[in-house]
């Protein structure tokens, strides 16, 4: 993404290792396990990470709502990045940041064993990399957080924003309807597109399908999901199961 290349992630529900290894061997750039919405915990995510490792390919994680020390334990687990939802808030984003990133820049604490024998770096090499290397991506999923959006870009430590469709849908609509697809979210992207590139940041949305991930790569979006395990497996087996009944 530094250079420039858009990238398509797989987002994964199933706490199953092998369900994300599948769809990366088969062509995406990275997997995301989900933590809060999804089945991930603690002891599966980082066996995903390590799934990950074995493919050649990053994993990110969603942490739940506000918990930052799991962010740490993920990273030190040797996760490529973290998500974390609902940041409406400049000091929400300190939090984030602070748990995330190594000192002089945060205070996550020493303890990276996993991270270090995935990175083959050694002690120094890690700590002088680490804050580059791993990514802490704020979620943008509210009014307060499209209000903030600019206070959340500019403090350091925060590498990007990810767009969440759905939740920004019913926060805009005052909960009243869900349209991930609306103009309301639309106009949301662009200004979210043109704002992380004034601040030198990463752009990247949740994305329902293949389509949608493309319209949204092409505004400007360098990180983009394309639905879930759980709606790409559906989806596959309703088309294989209609041309069996055909």
């Amino acid at each position: 993404m530094g250079a420039g290349e858009h990238l398509f992630m797989a987002w994964c529900g199933v706490p199953d290792p092998g369900v994300a290894e599948a769809l990366v061997r088969g062509g995406f750039d990275a997997a995301l396990f989900d933590m809060q919405h999804g089945s991930f915990e603690v002891s599966s995510a980082t066996a995903g990470i390590l799934a990950m490792a074995a493919a050649g390919k990053p994993a990110l994680v969603r942490i739940p709502v506000g918990d930052f020390t799991t962010a740490s334990r993920m990273l030190d687990a040797g996760a490529a990045g973290i998500v974390a939802p609902m940041i409406n808030s400049a000091d929400d984003a300190r939090s984030l940041a602070s748990f995330c990133k190594l000192p002089p820049l945060g205070r996550r604490s020493w303890g990276p064993a996993r991270a270090l024998s995935l990175t083959g770096m050694d002690g120094p090499t890690y700590l002088r990399s680490a804050n580059e290397m791993q990514l802490a991506i704020a979620m943008i999923e509210t009014r307060e957080a499209i209000a903030a959006l600019d206070e959340i870009l500019a403090v350091p430590g925060i590498d990007g924003v990810l767009i969440g469709p759905s939740d920004l849908s019913i926060a805009l609509s005052d909960g009243t309807s869900i349209d991930p697809h609306g103009q309301a979210v639309d106009e949301v992207l662009a200004l979210v597109v043109r704002r992380t590139q004034v601040h030198g940041k990463i752009a990247a949305c949740f994305c329902a399908d293949g389509g949608r991930a493309k319209a949204v790569s092409a505004l400007g979006f360098q990180l983009c999901s394309i639905g879930t395990d759980g709606t790409l497996l559906a989806k596959i087996a309703g088309l294989e199961l209609g041309i069996a009944r055909s």
